[in-house]
């Protein structure tokens, strides 16, 4: 597979950030504490806000001190976190200002775990305290493409997640999955396994298209 394209944006959590460990970790703690299943919340969690997964599984619950309380545990939970294969080289040799992170996690939350993953912080992170509809609503995508200052069809989004594919197809961009969570048949786009299966390139001058091929 190849695209082109002239900006990447890439979710974290499961695309750049290997944490499953905490995100799991964090929810069934949070479960556990409000008597509930573990199972059907991770099935919702992912690519969403915390606003957003408790919301769905407990509106009762969906609080600003709840919501607080648990993105602080998150914050100060860093056991286990590391780069997705590949993703370090992958990040650090597009352009600076080619690229943005675009997440689900609050920004505290957001540097946190790209610093312990080692992963280069990139110019721009568009994350939920910034906007007010998250995944799978186009609002993150589009957000950022304004800040890279592309059109969002000239725009590659790189997901893990249903909601993630979702918000990115809804702004109109290329999307390319990653299988790190969910399956190439649940996410319903072109796959790798990890970034060791991509390679980059800027054709041309050094404001040309960028060329990703997979393989």
């Amino acid at each position: 597979m190849e695209f082109r394209c002239d900006a990447l944006l890439l979710d974290m959590d499961g695309t750049l950030v290997d944490s499953t460990e905490c995100v799991e970790r964090q929810w069934r703690r949070w479960a556990e504490r409000h008597g509930m299943e573990l199972e059907p919340i991770l099935k919702l969690s992912h690519g969403r806000t915390t606003a957003e997964t408790i919301r769905e599984v407990a509106p009762h619950l969906a609080t600003e001190e709840e919501v607080g309380t648990f993105d602080v545990g998150e914050a100060e939970d860093t056991h286990g976190l590391k780069a997705v294969a590949g993703a370090i080289a992958f990040v650090s040799a597009i352009p600076e200002d080619r690229w943005a992170v675009v997440t689900s996690a609050p920004r505290r939350l957001a540097r946190v775990r790209l610093a312990c993953a080692g992963i280069p912080i990139p110019r721009w992170i568009v994350c939920a305290d910034d906007v007010s509809r998250g995944k799978p609503h186009p609002e993150p995508y589009l957000a950022a493409a304004r800040l890279v200052g592309y059109p969002a069809q000239r725009c590659l989004a790189i997901e893990d997640a249903q909601a993630g594919v979702a918000s990115a197809r809804a702004a109109g961009m290329q999307v390319l999955g990653i299988t790190t969570t969910m399956s190439q048949e649940e996410l319903g786009v072109p796959c790798v396994r990890d970034f060791e299966q991509l390679r980059m390139r800027v054709v041309g001058a050094a404001d040309g298209a960028l060329e990703i091929v997979t393989g």
